[in-house]
């Protein structure tokens, strides 16, 4: 070997040109002058020619694909902005490689045949077929709502298929089309479901006007009750001043009469006679005597008897001392 080859294959293993990694999770081509020459699967170090061989690497994993907000008319004529997502992987490197070349290419590719069988699928069906997953549901009943007389559905519109089912029909009408390009699309779900500005802003306030009214309804019913109850009070109010008005006489009248029977038991004793006719000779002293007054009083009547009662008491005798 010349000393021109030696420093040919040293430069060459020194930038990596004949040797090149395998992952497990990818899959590589090789391609020469732009032909696919050999697919390297299994992980590991492999060989190629320097400058002459290219290598171009798959993911094997699932990948995913995230749709832009789409708006869709139903088939009730209402528009809806549909967000999407799906799950896919790369089923044939070779015809991958082939087709797209890329996985740019192939997200495009998606865009369009995913986001055409959307709206396909929204177009061909009702509103309430792409919002309902479960079928023959019933209505929530509202106890106090159906006692105040609002009207109630009485039962919710069934479906023929369903959120989910539809997801199915997406999936496989565009599994059929998209595996010439080396792609299997594993799974496709609505992410969200919107109304349009538009029409949402009528919707809202067509709910907010019902919620109004039923509100309004209630509060017309609360306000007659309140009356009801005001003038119950009322009532109970003057009953029970009446009752109590009527057991404060009694109890003041048995007062009365007790007194009275106390005072005239009282005045009917002899001692309590003669306690009424010592005060009332007193009051006529008071009343007939004033400042330096003279009168001549038997000793014999009342009031002279009174008097010489009422006098200063005697002294008492003083004890011989011993």
């Amino acid at each position: 070997m010349t000393l021109l080859g030696i420093l040919f294959l040293l430069t060459a293993f020194k930038w990596g040109a004949l040797l090149f990694t395998v992952h497990q999770y990818e899959t590589v081509i090789i391609t020469r002058f732009g032909k696919a020459i050999r697919t390297e699967t299994k992980p590991g170090l492999k060989l190629k020619l320097p400058t002459l061989d290219v290598v171009h690497r798959f993911d094997n994993r699932i990948l995913a694909w995230d749709g832009p907000p789409t708006e869709c008319p139903t088939k009730d004529k209402l528009y809806l902005i549909v967000d999407c997502f799906a799950r896919w992987r790369i089923s044939n490197p070779l015809l991958y490689y082939n087709r797209l070349n890329d996985e740019r290419s192939a997200l495009s590719r998606l865009d369009d045949i995913l986001g055409s069988e959307t709206r396909t699928a929204v177009a061909t069906h009702d509103l309430v077929e792409i919002i309902r997953v479960t079928k023959g549901r019933q209505p929530v009943r509202d106890e106090e709502l159906e006692k105040s007389g609002t009207v109630l559905p009485s039962n919710i519109p069934d479906i023929q298929l369903g959120r989910g089912e539809i997801e199915k029909q997406i999936t496989e009408r565009t599994r059929q089309k998209i595996a010439d390009f080396g792609i299997e699309l594993l799974d496709e779900r609505f992410k969200r479901s919107k109304y349009n500005p538009a029409v949402a802003a009528k919707i809202i306030e067509r709910m907010s006007s019902e919620r109004h009214q039923i509100a309004a309804k209630f509060r017309s019913e609360g306000r007659g009750e309140a009356a009801n109850i005001s003038g119950q009070k009322e009532s109970d109010v003057a009953s029970i001043r009446s009752i109590a008005t009527k057991n404060a006489l009694e109890i003041e009248g048995k007062a009365d009469a007790e007194a009275a029977r106390i005072y005239a038991n009282a005045y009917a004793s002899p001692d309590a006679q003669d306690v009424y006719s010592f005060l009332r000779s007193l009051d006529v002293m008071r009343a007939a005597f004033e400042h330096d007054t003279t009168a001549v009083i038997s000793t014999n009547s009342d009031l002279g008897r009174l008097l010489k009662s009422a006098g200063p008491p005697t002294a008492a005798p003083k004890q011989p001392a011993p």
